[in-house]
């Protein structure tokens, strides 16, 4: 018997597979192997069940997008846990992520956590102004978390950001029964643990899931060569309004006279910190060429 479904986690070789009708065992056809194709958690499949109620990964559907690292797939929302409060987080590794989930075709929102103990204010100013949703949060407290509850319905949503931060406890109190384990803030180093070592996907209703992925030291960060400068520019919501009235063509918005984007940034439209990173990530692909990609 056919099944379509999707992928919640890969264990030693077994990938688990919701088809609405149950949870089915499955390991992949060879050929799926040969044509180097791994399922991740996300992936929409076609299966074949067995009458022992186990079954056979027969082929993976077209994904809208997929990170590598953490491998997923197929994601609508992309939350980046950031935090005011120790440990804090670095505004650049946000922007990274921004970037990433923009060239991926994902949704991103910024959850301000821990909003109990830092009202994060400094934070918020700088994104608030991007068209990129921000949300203040305390998975201590419950704030917020009816917003987030808004973005995830019916949707696939992952939950990144720095460890310690509060990806687990957030989705603790998405909902309650999951109980993730979660890590305590170590004194001495002054950052968190890392208690996700994998990605799965929970389901939390018909149609909505959400996963806990590892920190931004685990996230795809490294590896920037598949953007080009036009993906970069175009990364940043607040540019939008300035793109192409630049007095030159191909301007790199970096010192150019009559650059608009540096004209709005002289007049406070864009915020300083965002230029900042838009500069740095600016020197790591200027130099790639189309064909390097």
């Amino acid at each position: 018997m056919m099944k379509k479904g999707i992928v919640l986690k890969g264990i030693n070789g077994f990938f688990y597979v919701d088809t609405g009708e149950g949870i089915f065992a499955c390991r992949a056809r060879g050929k799926l192997r040969h044509k180097d194709q791994c399922p991740v958690a996300g992936d929409v499949v076609s299966i074949e069940i067995l009458p022992d109620k186990t079954g056979y990964l027969m082929e993976i559907m077209p994904r809208k997008n997929i990170l590598l690292r953490p491998a997923v797939s197929n994601l609508d929302n992309l939350f980046i846990v950031a935090s005011s409060a120790d440990p804090v987080t670095d505004p650049f590794l946000i922007d990274k992520v921004l970037v990433i989930a923009n060239c991926r075709k994902i949704h991103a929102v910024i959850c301000i956590n821990k909003c109990d103990l830092d009202n994060a204010d400094h934070l918020f100013s700088i994104y608030c102004h991007s068209g990129i949703p921000v949300i203040r949060v305390s998975a201590e407290t419950g704030e917020g978390i009816d917003r987030i509850n808004e973005f995830i319905h019916g949707k696939v949503s992952a939950f990144t950001g720095n460890s310690g931060v509060g990806k687990s406890s957030i989705i603790n109190q998405i909902h309650p029964e999951i109980q993730l384990e979660t890590g305590e803030l170590s004194e001495k180093i002054g950052r968190g643990c890392h208690t996700t070592r994998k990605v799965e996907l929970i389901k939390l209703d018909s149609n909505t899931y959400i996963a806990d992925t590892p920190g931004f030291s685990s996230f795809d960060l490294a590896k920037m060569d598949f953007l080009s400068r036009e993906d970069l520019e175009n990364s940043f919501h607040e540019f939008a309004d300035y793109l192409g009235g630049c007095r030159f063509n191909g301007c790199s918005h970096t010192k150019e006279k009559g650059c608009a984007i540096l004209g709005a940034l002289e007049q406070g439209r864009i915020h300083q910190s965002r230029y900042q990173s838009y500069l740095r990530l600016y020197e790591s692909v200027k130099d790639i060429k189309e064909w390097e990609k």
